[in-house]
């Protein structure tokens, strides 16, 4: 699975199975990374707001496998909403991570975190804003690619009033339970990829009976199966760990869900409580 790709519309071409590094301490961020590199992952995921680029980008640099062969990713932090606070953000990115280029950067929110779950204010002048110094970034060479993350239908609507340069990617909520259908169509059919971040529902999946029952008929583990099926909708796949044990085996998923499970699969019962982590903005709490 590690060879995997999917075109962007920019014809850069990026490894459909990454590692996720969300809750990996920046002390322990590098030790995952090379570990991950070692095994054959080549797309590694990261943000500002995971105060770990630090270790990442050391991970990067120390992991033995030239710089054009991995694909690295972080995010604009979700507060930053003007022009000069992202420009800002993404050199001081790259200067903290010890790289001279990200293969893609994303705009983390569309709404500040404080506001998610909260607020009616889409920050659309603030997206724009924070837009123009990414496209600006990407147009210096400093990023191969650019993109955004939890945007709905409306926010990629009014951000491509005004871009030049379309997005590349969305990277949203989407795992089995929980399949965003009508985001994921309107991104494919205006080209722009998406990426399924917590696709083993930061756990939670794991107690659903009905979900181990059908990974059982294909002799696979729950988040196998779980990683299977976004890659299965045409995702980019971001499980994440910091155990390479549980690396090795997410990359084992070279099997197929058959259609009929597919449709199953899709219009799986929401989950409605995702246990410790229900806190968190994207899992629908509130800061």
């Amino acid at each position: 699975m590690y060879n995997e790709k999917i075109t962007l519309n920019n014809g850069v071409k990026i490894p459909q199975l990454g590692l996720g590094t969300w809750f990996i301490d920046d002390d322990k961020a590098a030790d995952a990374v090379k570990a991950a590199v070692e095994l054959g992952y080549r797309h590694i995921d990261t943000a500002q707001a995971y105060g770990n680029e630090r270790g990442v980008g050391e991970g990067i640099r120390t992991c033995g496998v030239p710089r054009e062969e991995l694909f690295v990713v972080s995010k604009v932090a979700a507060e930053h909403k003007t022009y000069e606070e992202a420009k800002a953000g993404i050199d001081e990115t790259l200067k903290k991570m010890g790289l001279d280029y990200l293969d893609m950067m994303i705009i983390h929110s569309p709404q500040p975190w404080v506001e998610v779950n909260q607020s009616e204010n889409r920050y659309v002048e603030g997206n724009r804003a924070a837009w123009r110094a990414l496209e600006e970034a990407y147009s210096e060479g400093k990023l191969k690619a650019i993109g955004v993350s939890n945007f709905q239908i409306g926010d990629l609507e009014s951000l491509m009033e005004t871009a030049e340069i379309k997005p590349m990617v969305n990277q949203v909520l989407c795992h089995i339970s929980n399949t965003p259908l009508e985001l994921i169509d309107f991104c494919q059919k205006n080209d722009i990829a998406i990426e399924a971040y917590s696709p083993i529902a930061h756990g939670e999946i794991l107690s659903q009976p009905e979900i181990k029952a059908i990974a059982d008929k294909y002799g696979v583990s729950v988040p196998q199966f779980c990683i299977r099926y976004t890659l299965q909708l045409g995702a980019i796949s971001l499980p994440k760990t910091a155990n390479p044990e549980h690396m090795e085996s997410n990359a084992k998923v070279d099997f197929t869900i058959s259609a009929e499970d597919m449709e199953v699969l899709k219009n799986f019962k929401k989950i409605e409580n995702y246990g410790a982590a229900s806190s968190f903005p994207v899992y629908g709490g509130k800061m």
